[in-house]
């Protein structure tokens, strides 16, 4: 546990009736570059609900590379956990919404210069990147057209995500999607519908009538998720 950011970050961001009760925690080393960016939670506050590399998976080590540089809006719509060494840039002017029961999980990477959204129970494995830019301005050679730089991303409710998946600009999946290791989201999925495995470089719809066993997992995700 990382008092001195927790105290730090709870009461710098948040009124001192909602800092009091500490609803962020901060385990291991973390870097703050900036956390000047407008940091809200809309949903029941309580303690210990929102944990920047909490250690609910199955490695233990933290390497104390995690940092943080938010100067946009955050929104928490309940509880929600990163893993270790996780990285999280959202840039001046851009949005993110983070959905109750959320997650990175460890290594994770989330850039946000526009507008990315994760639904309600939306879980995203260890090494996964969540990105909605180029990075750098894209051309058409031959006609001079100028490509957007970015685009919003938003995954649905219920979406399980496995490991070293890669978002990217303009993504968007629907409810009860799973996407399996190793992927490149980069377009609407919404069409395939839900209860459906995508996959692939780029992905493609893998099987439908498929789904985690969200209510059955349930009591373990609470278990494994309470500070």
């Amino acid at each position: 546990m990382n008092w001195t950011k927790t105290l730090y970050f709870n009461f710098k961001k948040f009124p001192f009736a909602i800092a009091k009760k500490l609803p962020v925690f901060f385990y291991g080393k973390v870097k703050f570059t900036s956390i000047t960016g407008q940091i809200e939670i809309k949903a029941h506050i309580y303690k210990g609900m929102i944990g920047f590399g909490q250690s609910y998976e199955m490695n233990t080590i933290h390497r104390g590379t995690a940092e943080i540089n938010i100067t946009g809006k955050l929104i928490f719509k309940g509880r929600m956990q990163l893993g270790k060494d996780y990285f999280i840039f959202i840039k001046k002017g851009a949005y993110c919404e983070l959905g109750h029961m959320s997650s990175l999980g460890s290594n994770g990477k989330l850039i946000c210069t526009e507008k990315i959204i994760l639904g309600d129970y939306a879980r995203l494995g260890s090494e996964c990147q969540v990105i909605d830019t180029n990075f750098h301005q894209m051309i058409d050679t031959k006609t001079g057209t100028i490509y957007k730089m970015s685009l919003p991303i938003q995954i649905g409710n219920y979406n399980f995500v496995s490991n070293r998946v890669s978002i990217m600009k303009g993504t968007r999946t629907p409810d009860y999607c799973t996407i399996a290791s190793n992927s490149l989201c980069n377009k609407n999925y919404s069409s395939f519908g839900e209860n459906i495995l995508i996959g692939g470089v780029p992905v493609k719809l893998i099987k439908e009538n498929i789904s985690r066993d969200w209510e059955g997992e349930k009591e373990n995700l609470e278990k494994w998720l309470s500070v």
